[in-house]
């Protein structure tokens, strides 16, 4: 599996090495049409800080009940869903699953409440709800600083990779959209059901998935061959993925590799996914150079609203249906 999954060290990228960008332009560009998946070593980001996360889930998922649902799941796709909260439909492998057997909280950007798009109530770019536990805010805006600086270090080389100028997407991820998940797998049965899934087979919507390694075992990836394999989890490193959001915009040239997360291992085991995408504005249509005469425009022009307005009404319908039962507006535009 090792071999499987290609492994891109930023080293070079990091110290200017001449014609680093170049080769791990290409390492990403076969990684991403002939799997989907690759490793990042060497990327700056502390493991202190990475730890200091996945402390900050469990502290989170250790709360009592109602102080969690004090932060229920909203419009913008934050707060806390629980335990078997939702259903993968959207971008999953053409079967609606039994409901998730996790429970997650997610979290945006940091938006002060005078945010012009706080004040316009733009979906998705909400102020944010914090649990009343002291310290959590700060590491979770650490992290996503970090996360968000790593992703943006590898947008160049997903240009290289798609035949673009180097800063095509960096201008396009001026403000980019990010979600951060903390989720908590319990112990599953190992005499449980083939269809009941801690996170059923699904692709991700994202433009850019960033997956700090887990400890417990869990994730496994569908290869382009039909096969599962369990990805391999090098200390130190992330993980990372493209979702809908960059199999769309790259014409279908770039993966959206399915996943899927079993939770088998006797122990607790807590992710923490982190989505980025380009800014909120951001129209995504297939790019030149992914289209010719043999290959056209799959996909009509979007945006992250249009796309997770769409994702949010399938995956999160029950979630939804509660909140209009109880009088709430789901919001649909800007």
């Amino acid at each position: 599996m090792a071999d499987e999954i290609p492994v891109l060290d930023l080293a070079p990228l990091l110290a200017g090495e001449a014609g680093a960008q170049a080769r791990l332009g290409e390492q990403l560009r076969r990684a991403f049409t002939e799997v989907g998946f690759y490793t990042v070593k060497n990327h700056g980001v502390p493991e202190s800080l990475v730890q200091a996360v996945f402390q900050e889930a469990e502290r989170f998922h250790a709360q009592p009940l109602p102080a969690k649902l004090a932060m229920e799941f909203d419009q913008h796709n934050t707060g806390y869903l629980p335990m078997r909260g939702a259903t993968t439909r959207m971008n999953a492998l053409g079967t609606v699953y039994k409901p998730n057997a996790n429970e997650a909280v997610f979290f945006k950007r940091d938006l002060p409440a005078n945010h012009p798009d706080v004040l316009a109530d733009r979906r998705f770019r909400n102020q944010q709800r914090w649990p009343q536990l002291p310290g959590f805010r700060q590491v979770i805006n650490d992290y996503t600083a970090a996360m968000q600086a790593l992703g943006c270090r590898l947008l160049p080389l997903y240009a290289t990779a798609l035949g673009m100028p180097a800063d095509f997407f960096t201008e396009r991820f001026r403000d980019p959209m990010f979600t951060l998940r903390m989720t908590h797998y319990p112990q599953q049965d190992p005499t449980t059901a083939d269809q009941e899934w801690g996170l059923a087979p699904h692709a991700d919507t994202s433009f850019m998935t960033i997956l700090a390694q887990n400890k417990v075992p869990g994730l496994s990836v569908m290869l382009p061959d039909g096969r599962w394999v369990d990805a391999p989890a090098p200390a130190g490193t992330f993980q990372v993925n493209g979702g809908m959001m960059l199999h769309r915009w790259s014409n279908g040239k770039f993966l959206a590799t399915p996943h899927r997360v079993t939770n088998r291992s006797g122990q607790e085991r807590y992710a923490i996914p982190f989505f980025m995408d380009a800014d909120y504005d951001t129209v995504l249509a297939p790019l030149p150079t992914c289209v010719d005469a043999q290959n056209p425009a799959q996909w009509s022009p979007f945006t992250y609203l249009d796309f997770m307005t769409e994702y949010t009404g399938r995956n999160y319908a029950e979630r939804e249906a509660q909140r209009r039962a109880k009088g709430e507006v789901e919001l649909q535009g800007a």
